[in-house]
C-alpha cells in the first residue's frame, strides 16, 4: 500500500476548491482544505487552486497570509501544484491586472489572448503538447483538456515551459521548476487525463 500524503490545498474563496479536493482523494490522497498558512506549512504536498481574476486572487491569498505560505512552501522543497489562475499568479505580473504583484516564483507576464476571430474566452478542449519530460505530466503528451481562460503566461525562462497547448497562438500550458508544477487548464473537469495528472502528482510527491 502506497503511503499516505497529507496535501495542503489552499483555501482562499478560491472557486474550485471542491473539484479539485474530490479529484484528488479519487486517486488517493488526504487532502485538508485549509484557510491556516501554518497547516500548507507542514504539509507533505500543497495544491493552489483557483478561478477568477489575478488581481483578486492576489488580494485574498494577501488577506490571508498564503501568499508568504505558498512562497515558504516553494522554497522549502515542498510538491507544489498550481491549477487554472494558480499558473498565472506564478508569474510576476499579468496584463488582467496592472500594478498588481503575482507571486513572483517564475519570472515572466500573463498576455490576453488576441481575438483575431476567435472567441475570448477560449474555452473547451485542447490538445498538450510537452515541452520537456515531467513525471506529473508522465503520459500525458497529446492527451485532451478541457481550459477556460482569457489569459494565458509568457514565461521570461524557457527551460519554465512544460507544454504548451494552441488557441491562435502556441501559448504555455504548464510551467514549473524544482518542487513546482502548475497547470492553466481544469485537470479536475478533464476526466481520465485529469485523473492521471493528479495521480502523476501524488507519485512525484512520494518520491520528492
Amino acid at each position: 500500500m502506497a503511503e499516505t500524503l497529507n496535501v495542503a490545498m489552499v483555501d482562499y474563496d478560491a472557486g474550485n476548491t471542491l473539484s479539485v479536493r474530490r479529484a484528488l482523494e479519487k486517486v488517493g490522497a488526504v487532502v485538508d482544505l485549509t484557510p491556516d498558512p501554518d497547516v500548507v506549512g507542514r504539509a507533505d504536498a500543497v495544491v493552489l487552486p483557483g478561478v477568477g481574476a489575478f488581481g483578486d486572487c492576489m488580494r485574498k491569498l494577501r488577506e490571508r497570509g498564503m501568499d508568504e505560505a505558498c512562497l515558504e512552501a516553494y522554497r522549502s522543497g515542498t510538491p507544489f501544484l498550481g491549477v487554472c489562475i494558480a499558473l498565472q499568479v506564478l508569474f510576476e505580473r499579468s496584463a488582467e491586472s496592472p500594478g498588481v504583484e503575482g507571486l513572483g516564483i517564475l519570472p515572466g507576464g500573463v498576455a490576453r489572448f488576441a481575438s483575431n476571430g476567435l472567441k475570448v474566452p477560449h474555452m473547451g478542449w485542447n490538445e498538450l503538447a510537452l515541452a520537456r519530460s515531467h513525471p506529473v505530466l508522465d503520459g500525458l503528451d497529446g492527451e485532451a483538456f478541457y481550459f477556460v481562460h482569457s489569459y494565458y503566461p509568457e514565461p521570461d525562462e524557457p527551460s519554465d515551459v512544460l507544454g504548451t497547448s494552441e488557441y491562435g497562438v502556441r501559448f504555455c500550458a504548464a510551467a514549473g521548476r524544482e518542487n513546482l508544477i502548475a497547470v492553466q487548464f481544469h485537470a479536475e473537469k478533464s476526466s481520465r487525463a485529469g485523473l492521471k495528472l493528479y495521480e502523476n502528482f501524488l507519485s512525484w510527491a512520494r518520491r520528492s
